[in-house]
């Protein structure tokens, strides 16, 4: 990638050069109403280029910059949480060292029977069998 960025910059180069001996004219520019200035083509176009991608440059620039620190700031976020998962785990079988969590601990109350759902998930439910409205009533 590094040898087509080269090569790109060698051929805008000669471009430059080769505009710059063929239009070596002197020009007149009016800036304000007293203003004359006398300058060349090719300072004058090289000058209208940069002014134009200047501000386009700072813009990606900017973005480039934004979204680094977004990428960044997530990379962190997730070491951390591997870590925090990491350190949560029990490494070398020991169980009874592990920090009790909401997964390890034991069901105080099971369930008797499952609750059934109904067939139409976006109808409202009438009773805890999960009979919906004039469905299924004696």
């Amino acid at each position: 990638m590094q040898i087509v960025r080269t090569i790109l910059w060698v051929m805008v180069a000669i471009a430059i050069m080769l505009f710059s001996i063929l239009n070596w004219n002197p020009v007149e520019i009016t800036l304000w109403d007293g203003i004359l200035v006398e300058t060349k083509v090719p300072a004058l176009v090289i000058l209208a280029f940069l002014l134009g991608l200047f501000p386009m440059w700072l813009y990606h620039r900017s973005v480039k910059w934004g979204l680094d620190r977004r990428i960044r700031s997530l990379e962190n976020s997730i070491k951390s949480a591997a870590l925090a998962h990491s350190r949560e785990t029990p490494v070398d079988g020991a169980v009874d060292n592990a920090v009790d969590s909401p997964a390890s601990a034991p069901v105080v109350s099971p369930v008797d029977s499952p609750v059934e759902k109904p067939a139409d998930s976006l109808s409202p439910v009438d009773d805890a069998q999960g009979d919906t409205q004039g469905t299924n009533k004696p």
